[in-house]
């Protein structure tokens, strides 16, 4: 009876996106994000049924085109969630510092996944190994946000993330 117990709460506890790979997954979108003439990523957006919602899981995947710094990666991920209008200083101050040790470097034919599941931890994965994940709940709708909040820097990228929406 005991085991029983523990497998179902094991079970409970599991996210939801508890691997590294998207391939059982529906491509909702997918788009470029372009600095200038440089070409920095491709971006994709996955979930269970081909279609977004906060309110379900999804993946976000980038397959990045050049080198870049973690460390900058997280810095800018940083501003781009206080630019959407997250106000808390001292959360986004340990959001970022969780990033920089989360984030790699990255080159050509680097790939980041990271993986929302709604009121859980946010799980990202670099080549389909996991890489880190962020416990607090609230960081993941701020953190995708970046690419899918209607107010994004890049609303571009953000209508081919959601396949033309």
């Amino acid at each position: 009876m005991r085991k029983n117990i523990f497998v179902i709460l094991l079970i409970a506890t599991l996210p939801i996106f508890s691997y590294a790979t998207v391939d059982d997954q529906k491509l909702v979108g997918q788009g470029k994000l372009n600095y200038y003439f440089w070409h920095i990523y491709d971006a994709s957006l996955y979930s269970a049924n081909g279609e977004f919602s906060f309110d379900k899981p999804f993946a976000l995947k980038l397959d990045y085109k050049r080198k870049l710094y973690g460390d900058k990666i997280a810095d800018r991920s940083a501003e781009e969630i206080k630019q959407l209008g997250f106000d808390d200083d001292s959360k986004l101050a340990a959001w970022r510092a969780q990033m920089k040790d989360i984030f790699p470097d990255v080159d050509d034919g680097t790939s980041i996944t990271g993986y929302y599941t709604p009121d859980k931890p946010t799980v990202f994965y670099k080549n389909n190994k996991k890489a880190g994940v962020i416990q607090d709940p609230e960081f993941g709708e701020w953190f995708f946000g970046i690419w899918l909040d209607k107010n994004t820097s890049e609303p571009k990228l953000r209508k081919a993330l959601l396949g033309g929406k």
